[in-house]
């Protein structure tokens, strides 16, 4: 049995080998918070929107997941209910410490999933050596200048400072409903413990570096070969000819807040080019001031994996979220992002480094910049030559992506857990980690006969002067 925890929402599940056996049980925190969060997030989008993203909204983020938290741990009908189900090994999302919280809670192991890149928990202790991998939020590519590897080593010194605040968050939570109390290694100590980490992500997107046994990539678990479009939709793309159709989707942040000179700039934008656009927006709060050009569609749902792999597609714009950019890899799309927050500006410079399309931030779009940007990506060949390489790379792994993560379930349950794939680097001090010990060591070591020398050549120097002088 498999227990699933996400955010806000736990599903738990048991497989028996077939699609029809799932059997799923959920949990929410209750519709008046929700409508009290989901109120306040809006506002935080339209910030984002308006380029006011830092790390003070994203601790107050922080702060309503360990809200969330602390109603799902007191829930005691909810907690006996998983207790009894005996689940074998939880599958959790790595980005919400309320996932390790309830996993140690329930006294089951677990397997992390993280949604994005390898550089987002550092505290799992993969070899990163800051001269070419960039640390989270640094927005660097693997190929840094002088200040370039300065910044990365400015933001790994702040970096488990900010994991601190962040469980500063949730030390309260743990305390109260934890029979052991706040795990001492904090968050740390939470994400060590996990059995395996499968990440989010694949060396057609990712930039290459160190692994350890207790990782595996799994990126494209979405990806899949088109299918046939619905009929009305098709006809709609045949009526622009050879020009083909661009695949736009930002998320419901730009259809869910009033940003209206963005949005004036991205219609005008698209007012100029001559391929149909197939936009995913929210059709009920669309400006009624606001018309609408002939080449662009509004729809509430878009089949986006069937989309991309049609052959009329030119480009898909997007805001860079993980699952987009690497279905985008998978079809060979070029991409046009317009990352709006957190781990998405780190993923779009990814793609922009291998090649795969250009970056606007939201701040920046105006309607010239937008259709020349457009036009430079579908004219210029090596953006989609560069889309078909990696394309390639992804597709020719001997593994698919959701097989690889099963194979790896299976090898952690069979085995009894991920002891053998942990390395000892762990369980060490930081001190010893990083040889301090060692350094501090043989600096005493050097420095001693240095001291002693110099002391004995001022002893025999005050010797001789007061024998000169007597």
């Amino acid at each position: 049995m498999l227990l699933q925890l996400g955010n806000p929402v736990i599903t738990g599940f048991s497989y028996a080998g077939r699609a029809d056996s799932y059997q799923t049980s959920s949990w929410s925190v209750g519709e008046t918070y929700i409508e009290e969060y989901n109120s306040w997030f809006l506002e935080q989008q339209t910030e984002f929107l308006l380029g006011r993203d830092d790390f003070n909204n994203f601790l107050k983020f922080m702060g309503h997941l360990s809200y969330q938290c602390d109603k799902l741990l007191g829930d005691k009908e909810v907690i006996t209910f998983l207790q009894r189900e005996r689940y074998d090994i939880t599958i959790l999302d790595a980005f919400n410490p309320c996932s390790f919280l309830l996993a140690r809670k329930l006294g089951i192991n677990y397997i992390a999933f993280y949604p994005g890149t390898l550089n987002g928990p550092l505290s799992i202790a993969l070899p990163s050596p800051v001269s070419y991998i960039p640390v989270f939020s640094s927005q660097l590519s693997d190929h840094m200048n002088l200040w370039g590897r300065a910044k990365n080593l400015f933001y790994s010194l702040l970096a488990p400072v900010g994991q601190e605040l962040v469980w500063s968050t949730f030390r309260e939570v743990a305390e109260r409903h934890l029979d052991s109390g706040s795990p001492p290694g904090g968050l740390e100590e939470l994400h060590q413990g996990a059995e395996l980490w499968a990440f989010n992500t694949d060396f057609s997107l990712e930039f290459p570096q160190p692994l350890m046994p207790y990782s595996v990539l799994v990126g494209g678990l979405l990806n899949k070969p088109a299918k046939p479009l619905e009929q009305d939709l098709q006809l709609w793309i045949s009526s622009f000819g050879e020009a083909g159709f661009i695949v736009v989707t930002l998320g419901s942040m730009v259809s869910s807040v009033s940003v209206d000179h963005l949005l004036i700039e991205l219609v005008a934008g698209f007012s100029r080019i001559p391929h149909g656009v197939l936009w995913r927006y929210d059709l009920s709060r669309w400006p009624h001031h606001l018309d609408r050009p002939p080449n662009l569609r509004l729809v509430d749902w878009l089949p986006l994996n069937d989309l991309l792999g049609h052959k009329k597609v030119r480009l898909f714009i997007t805001h860079g979220g993980q699952n987009s950019l690497l279905q985008a890899v998978y079809h060979a799309v070029p991409v046009l992002a317009i990352p709006l927050f957190g781990d998405q500006f780190d993923n779009v410079v990814r793609a922009e480094t291998k090649g795969l399309g250009l970056t606007i931030k939201p701040t920046h779009i105006t309607r010239e910049l937008l259709s020349s940007a457009i036009q430079t990506l579908i004219k210029d060949v090596r953006f989609k030559s560069s889309a078909l390489s990696l394309s390639k790379i992804h597709k020719s792994h001997p593994v698919p992506p959701a097989r690889r993560l099963v194979q790896w379930v299976e090898h952690i349950l069979h085995s009894g857990g991920g002891t053998h794939l942990r390395p000892v680097s762990l369980t060490q001090p930081w001190h010893q980690r990083y040889l301090l010990d060692l350094v501090v060591l043989l600096f005493l070591g050097l420095l001693g006969p240095v001291v002693l020398c110099w002391t004995f050549c001022r002893n025999k120097n005050s010797r001789d002067k007061r024998k000169k002088t007597q």
